[in-house]
């Protein structure tokens, strides 16, 4: 089969290359798995720049892609929620990327069946913002009826975080353009913010919960408009101690992120909340329990250009670029 694989970590110029390369072998909970699409990702950028090498220190050359549809091709001999033929999905595991390539093999833990009203493509663009949605839930412990602030919730993660975060009980709340305000409304949002006409910091209060997709000095604005005791969890913001213990890492790099994240940690201390950083595992779980939230109201990802296997770097050139509208997309069955 082909797959695109990264042969040179780089800032500026990654080496990645389309080459015939094996199969791995199935083992007895594996699928083998058609990749018909796949999710094209900034965090496929962060992995070729070498940015995340701290974090999961992949062998080169490695195959690259974090999320994908597909047909299961062959089931292994202790598979029981999968058969030949079945469309689905994942985020690939951490220790297992590959999603950019013909065929994979997979976890059966790791997948879930595809929404029938999702179309094939649409389907690749949701897995890692679903579970992104549905990890930051998890940390926050949360309780039917308290607040959630989404900062700049208008885009693709808000459209999927809103009505996940909505199903399960929380009042959300977000800003954003008021070009955008009726549709987040129709997802469920009970309070909108037009940024250009209002600073959620100086509008909010009181709030129990943020997700953080901006980052930078966006991250105190946040904390401020807390509560004490409160949870943030910030997608763009930087990894601290915490996070590094999560991932099960050495006391070696346990100590390079705590001087990393000190910052975040002051701040957090300052307004008495708990700062979180992610970083998204797979789990076909939560990834079945978030499409058939989502499927209730037939959310569509919004996706932006298509490229082919052979265009790989194009397109990850392509998500670097300020101005997509949408997820950029491999065929990889063309």
């Amino acid at each position: 089969m082909q797959a695109a694989k990264l042969f040179k970590y780089s800032k500026t110029d990654p080496k990645i290359k389309v080459v015939e390369t094996p199969a791995a072998k199935l083992r007895e909970d594996d699928l083998l798995v058609e990749v018909l699409n796949a999710g094209v990702n900034p965090l496929d950028n962060l992995i070729a720049h070498g940015e995340l090498k701290l974090v999961v220190p992949y062998k080169l050359p490695q195959t690259m892609g974090n999320e994908f549809v597909g047909l299961v091709k062959q089931v292994g001999s202790k598979v029981t929620d999968f058969k030949v033929g079945d469309r689905i999905f994942a985020r690939n595991p951490l220790d297992n990327i590959g999603a950019f390539a013909g065929e994979l093999v997979i976890k059966q833990d790791a997948v879930a069946k595809v929404p029938e009203y999702l179309t094939t493509p649409e389907a690749a663009a949701v897995p890692l913002t679903a579970l992104t949605a549905m990890q930051a839930l998890e940390l926050m412990h949360f309780k039917p009826g308290q607040t959630l602030f989404i900062s700049g919730g208008t885009g693709s993660f808000g459209a999927m975080a809103i009505p996940i975060a909505v199903a399960k009980g929380l009042k959300v709340i977000t800003n954003g353009s008021s070009a955008k305000k009726e549709e987040v409304e129709k997802l469920g949002v009970s309070q909108f913010i037009d940024y250009k006409k209002e600073n959620y910091w100086d509008v909010l209060s009181n709030v129990d919960f943020v997700i953080d997709t901006l980052g930078g000095d966006n991250i105190e604005k946040e904390m401020s408009i807390m509560k004490p005791g409160g949870v943030l969890v910030t997608l763009r913001g930087m990894p601290n101690k915490a996070f590094a213990k999560s991932m099960g890492m050495s006391k070696a790099k346990q100590m390079l992120f705590s001087m990393a994240g000190s910052k975040m940690d002051r701040l957090a201390k300052k307004y008495g909340v708990t700062y979180h950083f992610i970083f998204v595992h797979a789990d076909g779980k939560q990834l079945k329990e978030a499409s058939e939230i989502l499927a209730q109201k037939e959310i569509r990802p919004a996706l932006g250009k298509h490229f082919t296997l052979d265009q790989t770097e194009a397109a990850m050139k392509q998500v670097a670029k300020v101005g997509n509208t949408g997820k950029i997309i491999l065929d990889i069955s063309k």
